[in-house]
């Protein structure tokens, strides 16, 4: 009898990964602690790196040009316009479009929503090195 199965495929008794990372064992307890609870619960649509650094220079300034965010987060044109929509369609980002003389400008800010949002984010990252130093979660 054969028991080897194809490359990539399952035995049909185990679970996928992913349900078996959120399973719950037996007693109510979650099989993931610590950081790596904390981790899995990060808002993935800020976590990615470019949309980081979009909130993060919008968060220590009022508002930014496409220009500025563009020129000191090192990005393309093509690339800080598809992560700057998706922080948009999210309301974290509010663009503001308009001309300075007859030159097209575009403004973005933070929004209530995403500066919420982004405090939420960094609470949830300090409390996943402060676990993982050893030093405990962030008082609120």
């Amino acid at each position: 009898m054969n028991l080897e199965l194809p490359f990539g495929e399952r035995s049909p008794q185990a679970p996928p990964v992913e349900q078996a990372s959120v399973r719950r064992v037996p007693g109510g307890t979650d099989p993931v602690t610590g950081a790596a609870a904390r981790a899995v619960q990060l808002n993935s649509l800020i976590h990615e790196r470019v949309r980081l650094g979009i909130l993060s220079a919008l968060a220590s300034a009022d508002r930014l040009s496409f220009i500025e965010l563009r020129d000191s987060l090192g990005l393309t044109d093509g690339n800080l316009s598809v992560h700057a929509r998706k922080l948009e369609d999210a309301r974290f980002v509010e663009c503001r479009k308009g001309f300075d003389r007859r030159v097209p400008r575009s403004e973005y800010r933070l929004t209530t929503k995403g500066r919420a949002a982004f405090a939420s984010y960094l609470f949830q990252m300090e409390s996943v090195i402060r676990t993982a130093r050893g030093s405990g979660p962030p008082t609120r």
